[in-house]
Parts: structure tokens; sequence; C-alpha cells
């Protein structure tokens, strides 16, 4: 599916098909075909709730939509080619007001598996860590208490209580917010996945007593939330 035809005298170059990939920067950056749901952004941003669920079929392309938003809203980045050309790079006022303007913290818990519950906890100890080094620049912000500092490095080195995994992404929104001085944008793709998993291999209990806390800090009532 990749490669160059000729047709009479002229070139054609095809477009890839995305296979197996999920990544939306990697997607428009590698000439594939695009399914173009930017609306999807327009859309989500009329609501009026605070937590937003998607739900849709297997393999109907939610994390790519996950990273779509992410590369959207993230502060970090310049996704203006990225986004050329699409349906919501014509919603002026809102790129204005959205595009790459706010801090994001966008979280994957797709690999939350395990045959024990230590191998599953070690995991989620594992992608926290992930996402810390992600925002190590965390670490210089002025803007950050030292206290939340000594707690993101026990998340970064994996040397953190119960607790601190508990309570991580509560703890990594306020940083952030308090380093950007804006509201944060929390996506979290495959949210399912540890207790699903804990249920197939009877560790249930365990897993509902660590996400419970892990996620209903980070969307319930969290003041460094956008969304």
């Amino acid at each position: 599916f990749e490669g160059i035809l000729k047709k009479g005298d002229a070139l054609m170059t095809m477009i890839n098909l995305p296979y197996g990939i999920d990544d939306f920067r990697k997607v428009r950056e590698s000439n594939c075909y695009y399914v173009d749901k930017t609306p999807f952004v327009a859309a989500l941003l009329s609501e009026t709730f605070s937590v937003n669920l998607i739900t849709r079929p297997r393999r109907f392309g939610k994390t790519l939509a996950m990273s779509m938003l992410a590369e959207f809203f993230d502060i970090r980045f310049d996704s203006t080619e990225l986004f050329k050309g699409l349906a919501v790079s014509e919603m002026e006022e809102l790129c204005g007001k959205w595009l790459n303007k706010w801090p994001v913290l966008f979280l994957t818990l797709k690999d939350i598996d395990g045959e024990t519950f230590e191998d599953a906890y070690n995991m989620i100890c594992f992608t926290i860590a992930s996402l810390c080094e992600e925002h190590r620049y965390l670490l210089n912000s002025r803007n950050v208490s030292d206290t939340d500092k000594k707690r993101f490095l026990r998340l970064l080195e994996q040397t953190g209580e119960k607790t601190d995994i508990r309570t991580s992404l509560f703890v990594l929104t306020r940083m952030m917010k308090a380093h950007y001085g804006q509201d944060v944008i929390l996506l979290i793709d495959e949210y399912n996945v540890p207790l699903a998993k804990a249920s197939d291999h009877g560790y249930y209990k365990e897993m509902l007593d660590i996400v419970k806390t892990f996620l209903g800090m980070a969307w319930k009532s969290n003041p460094a939330l956008k969304f």
C-alpha cells in the first residue's frame, strides 16, 4: 500500500494505510489515510460536563481520537501543520482559543495486566513513572511546591508507597496547574482495563482498592482540571 505509481508521464504518490497506528501525529506525518474526526473537538467543547466518557466498540478508533485531542490541546506542541486541511482548522475562533493553549496530561492504562496483583501493580507504577518522565520539567518549576516535587520523585523512581500511586494523578495535575497557571485537561485511555484484567485473574478487590482512589481523586472535584 506504499510507493509510487506511474501513470503516463505523471507520478502519483500513494497514501499509506495506517494499520496498527493509533498515534495521530504519526498518522499525519506518515502520509496515511485519516478519516477526519476533528469535528469531535467542537462537539466535545459544546458539552457542559466536567467529565466526558467516550464509549465505542473495540477497534473503533478511540485511542486515535484521544491522541488527536491531546495533540490539539497540548500547550507544549505546535500542531498547526498536523491539523492543516482538516475540518477543525476552518474553525478559526475555536482554534484561536484552544489549539495548543492548554496543559494536557494524557495517560493510557492499556498495559495494566498481570497474572497476579503484584505484577499488575508494578505495571501501574511503571506507567506512572513513564508519565512523570514525560513531564520531568515540573521538577524545575519555581511554581511547584517542594512537597509535591518529593512526591513526584518517588513516583519517577518507583519508590513510593501505595498512597503515592493512589494520589498520583491528583498530584500531577496540581503540579501542572501550578507550573502553567492554567487548568489542566486530563485524558485517560483504556481506563477500565486494570479492573477488567483484575477480574479475569482473580484480584479484583485489590485492584479496586487502588483504582477507585487513583481515578476518583483525579476526576471528582479536582480543582486543577479544565474538564
